[in-house]
């Protein structure tokens, strides 16, 4: 570093100018030599040296230490101290403006060269870092994201504009308090304070990062949604001296999201929309279309219709309209549930009878040489439930059972009561084409039929009737299945489900 411009500011004339002397023979440039402090400041502001050499005793009112301060305030520039006193005093006040060196006199040509030397690396190696974390301010200042700085106690060292905005802090209160005072955080569902990630990386020593759905709770008590990561700041491999908190805004984020959600619900809906009227429409008119023929083949034949063919021709008409009105309820039941409008009415019933009673009905109804087996593994089968739900559900797993069942085939129908649980188990079990794995976890969606049944008569609403039973006495329902083997559905309900609610 030769050639540096250095004043020297010395009360002895005669010191003065050997110091000066030797300077130059170092190499060294020489800018001015001044006795007193208002001098020393003077010349310092007209020649801007690259260093100042400093004595302590000076002519006038400043001492050394006061001149050195005032220079320093004014201009970057490096100060050593040139002095006979060493003692502890002098030395704690010399410190007080910061210099590059202090040297007590007397001292030798070699000591000053290296105190001088070291004063201007140690001030180039500071302007350095300081343009570096004044570039690093700049940058942090500039980003869009929050960031908050912590000291190793967790107490606040530096905030960005973004996290001023987003915490409604400015960094002048927030230096000092405790990042938990100023990184507020709770957790969405539940609305209890999260441990403050601060906190968290200062014990686990690594990165850590929020859990989705939290909310900063602003200085105005307002809630943001956020999403953060917090890293230790460390002085070597193992010493951590703070945490760096980036955190942001989730709001417009997490509104797009709530916005897609809601256009999928609608493009769900008017998907359903569109394959209800279609399905409905199908399934309605196979049966007007058999209503239609046989009136107009009784219109045709008029008279001449036998007793028998006229039987025939009301049993199709009959039946069609039994269709008609079996679907119209399966749509009303549906239209009930979806709206929340599912009344839920549990009494008093013996589960075993229940059951018995239903397999008897269903006999006589459903013409089919399907055998339903019933088995009841329990001697107390007393239950609260709602009769009516039971039938739609039983009735719509026993329908299907014997249709994808093959002619001659067994349903077992089997309960057990578990009186420590409380609960009722049921399973229907039959012998038929199964159903495909891939089509298991949709079978209890609006008009979703399996794959392999596309080709038998059906509306894909009776699972779903089934469902909202099972959810309105807050039980379960599962399937299991295998191709060519047969399918078990299993109903697990409890005994006593006694509260009233609407499903």
């Amino acid at each position: 570093m030769g050639q540096a411009r250095i004043l020297v500011v010395e009360d002895e004339v005669i010191v003065a100018r050997a110091i000066a002397s030797q300077l130059s023979q170092l190499g060294y440039v020489v800018t001015g030599t001044a006795s007193s402090g208002k001098v020393a400041i003077a010349k310092a502001l007209e020649t801007q040296p690259e260093l100042v050499l400093m004595d302590i005793i000076l002519k006038g009112e400043m001492d050394g230490i006061a001149t050195a301060s005032h220079i320093r305030e004014q201009l970057d520039v490096p100060v050593i101290f040139l002095t006979a006193y060493g003692d502890n005093n002098t030395l704690e006040r010399a410190k007080i403006t910061q210099p590059f060196g202090y040297i007590v006199k007397p001292f030798t040509t070699k000591d000053l060269k290296i105190a001088i030397e070291i004063g201007l690396l140690k001030h180039q190696l500071e302007r350095e870092l300081r343009q570096n974390r004044d570039q690093l301010a700049t940058l942090l200042n500039s980003i869009s994201d929050a960031v908050i700085a912590t000291n190793e106690q967790g107490k606040v060292t530096f905030m960005n504009p973004a996290a001023e905005t987003l915490t409604g802090w400015q960094q002048k209160d927030a230096l000092g308090n405790e990042a938990a005072n100023i990184f507020h955080i709770v957790d969405e569902a539940t609305d209890t304070i999260l441990e403050n990630p601060v906190t968290k990386v200062l014990r686990e020593q690594q990165v850590v990062y929020l859990e989705e759905f939290t909310s900063l709770i602003r200085r105005d008590g307002k809630r943001v949604p956020i999403g953060d990561s917090a890293s230790p700041l460390k002085e070597g491999p193992d010493k951590i001296n703070g945490v760096v908190v980036v955190f942001w805004d989730l709001s417009d984020r997490r509104q797009t999201k709530v916005l897609e959600k809601a256009l999928e619900k609608e493009q769900e809906l008017n998907r359903l929309k569109s394959l209800f009227i279609s399905t409905v429409s199908h399934e309605f008119r196979n049966p007007l279309t058999v209503i239609q023929t046989a009136v107009e083949l009784i219109e045709m034949k008029g008279g001449n219709l036998t007793d028998e063919k006229r039987g025939i021709y009301l049993k199709r008409i009959q039946g069609a309209v039994q269709s008609m009105e079996k679907l119209m309820e399966e749509v009303l039941f549906v239209g009930r549930a979806e709206a929340k409008k599912l009344v839920y009415n549990p009494a008093p019933l013996n589960l075993e009878q229940f059951c018995l009673e239903l397999i008897k009905d269903f006999s006589i109804v459903e013409s089919s040489e399907c055998e339903v087996v019933f088995t009841c593994h329990s001697d107390r089968t007393d239950a609260v439930m709602d009769e009516g739900l039971l039938n739609y559900m039983f009735g719509n797993l026993l329908s299907n059972a014997i249709k994808y069942s093959p002619r001659g085939g067994k349903i077992q129908f089997n309960l057990i009561c578990d009186p420590i649980e409380k609960v009722a188990i049921f399973y229907i079990q039959d012998q038929g084409m199964g159903i495909p794995e891939a089509d298991q976890a949709r079978l209890f969606e609006s008009f979703y039929r399996g794959s392999n049944v596309q080709s038998i008569k059906g509306t894909g609403l009776g699972l779903v009737i089934v469902k909202r039973c099972v959810d309105a006495h807050r039980g379960q329902i599962s399937v299991t299945s295998q191709i060519g083997v047969g399918t078990t559905f299993t109903v697990i309900l409890p005994l006593n489900s006694d509260s009233s609610s609407e499903s």
